[in-house]
Order: C-alpha cells, then sequence, then structure tokens
C-alpha cells in the first residue's frame, strides 16, 4: 500500500509526527554525527530528517556539503525546505533512474522508501550506482516485531515492513554490507499528551533493554564494491569426447549394394 506526499506532510506536521521526527533524528545524529564535507541524498521522504543537514554557512559537523531530496512518482514531491538561502532542494525522481551520476554522493538516508518500493531491486541497483565507493546507506524502515507496523495512523504502518534479518539479507543481496543498527519508537503510536510524554520517556530506556520492540530500526550499511554470487553455478571445463579411430567407425559398417 502506498501512502502520498499529502499524508506524509500532514503527519510530521502533527504532534505525533514532531515527536517521531525528533526521537528518530536523535538516533541518526549518534549514528551519523559527522557529515561534514559529504553530499548527502534522501531518499523516499527523508526531509523530516535532513533539516539540520541542510548548510548554512556556519561551519559544523552537523552539516553537510550538500544536501538534495529525491522522492518517487508514485509517492509525489512538495518544495523542501520552505525557507532556505539556496532555493529548493527536493525534486521528483523515478526510482530505477535516479537523475544522478555514478558516485555522486557520499550518503544516502533512505525513509519510507525501501517498504513502499514498487522495483526494489533496481531502486537499490541505484542507490548503488551513486553512492560513492565506500560510501554508506542509512534505511529506516517499519520493525517487523515492533507495535508501529499495526497502526496506519503513522507512515510506518504502510508497506511492507522488516525483521533485522530481512533488512540484513535485503542489503547484502543487493551489494551492501551492513555495519550497525539501532531502533527507536519503542512505545505505541498514540497520539494523546499522556502517550507522546510515554513515547519520550521510554526511548532512552528501550534503546538499551527493548530494541527488538523498535517501531523502526536504522540499518546502516557501506558499498561494497564486488560479490561472490553464491547461487552461481562454478565454471566446469568443457568436458572432450575422445574421437573414436576410423577403424573402430568402420568396424560394422557395410558399403549398400548396388
Amino acid at each position: 500500500m502506498q501512502i502520498d506526499v499529502v499524508r506524509l506532510r500532514d503527519f510530521y506536521a502533527s504532534p505525533l509526527g514532531v515527536v517521531t521526527a525528533r526521537l528518530v533524528s536523535a538516533r541518526l545524529g549518534e549514528m551519523w554525527p559527522d557529515v561534514a564535507g559529504r553530499r548527502v541524498l534522501g531518499l523516499g521522504y527523508a526531509v523530516p530528517y535532513l533539516g539540520a543537514l541542510v548548510p548554512d554557512g556556519v561551519v559544523s559537523r552537523r552539516q553537510a556539503e550538500r544536501v538534495i531530496a529525491l522522492m518517487p512518482s508514485h509517492q509525489g514531491v512538495h518544495p523542501w525546505p520552505a525557507s532556505s538561502r539556496r532555493g529548493n532542494l527536493a525534486a521528483l525522481a523515478n526510482e530505477a533512474t535516479l537523475p544522478l551520476a555514478d558516485g555522486a554522493v557520499d550518503l544516502i538516508l533512505m525513509v519510507h522508501y525501501l517498504e513502499t518500493s514498487e522495483s526494489l531491486k533496481p531502486m537499490l541497483r541505484e542507490a548503488w550506482r551513486v553512492l560513492a565507493d565506500g560510501g554508506r546507506l542509512l534505511v529506516v524502515a517499519p520493525n517487523r516485531t515492533g507495535s508501529w507496523a499495526f497502526f496506519e495512523r503513522t507512515p510506518f504502518g504502510y508497506g511492507r515492513p522488516y525483521s533485522v534479518g530481512q533488512l540484513e539479507a535485503v542489503l547484502r543481496t543487493h551489494l551492501f554490507t551492513p555495519t550497525r543498527r539501532c531502533a527507536s519508537l519503542f512505545a505505541p503510536p498514540m497520539t494523546s499528551s499522556a502517550g507522546l510524554r510515554a513515547l519520550m520517556a521510554v526511548e532512552s530506556i528501550g534503546g538499551r533493554w527493548w530494541r527488538r520492540l523498535g517501531g523502526v530500526v536504522l540499518m546502516e550499511a557501506e558499498k561494497r564494491l564486488y560479490a561472490l554470487n553464491a547461487t552461481m553455478e562454478p565454471a566446469r571445463a568443457r568436458r572432450l569426447a575422445p574421437t573414436p579411430a576410423v577403424s573402430t567407425m568402420n568396424r560394422n559398417h557395410k558399403e549398400p549394394r548396388p
């Protein structure tokens, strides 16, 4: 099931969306504490988590050299950020043909993308192509064993949720090596004031003790330059059959009578 850009924007403008972005962004900051000098690409609907990375002229480890956001055609796009001296940094793109050169970015943040992709293999192949050698991909995906995948009041309730093992397998299959992971959003997505306070209160405890119950998984993976295809048949030397001698071939041969 797909979710459009209007519902995504409205969710992140709501109190629950604001808290969601704050908590997940904190985990993102722990995994990527220094992005200075890096070119960052957001795929899917990553803009709630990219704002702090946009350069504004102040030298900071938390600000990248360049940030752009590409949103898939089935989702739609809106201008982003709302106010920036650099103008609009968001664009619509076909997930199977990204409008970027090979190795154009150093870091890719993928949010609300993997679980709703219409072409998973071509999409991940494109992410691999535009990522520089040794570049890193960070996927934020709904956790199959968490509660958020079961509530459609949030965008993480759409598409296919992943367990940690499933997410690792998908990334390895598409030439990415998982390097580390964490989880976030340990309380159910309740919209009441008490529910929002509970969501914030259990975040630090959940990160230490309830990782399998997090609503989302954040998994970082490094671009792999080659892979051995375990399913590929090993090369076999051609077997040459010996050519029978002429006498053997003609031993039982009889010429037809005239």
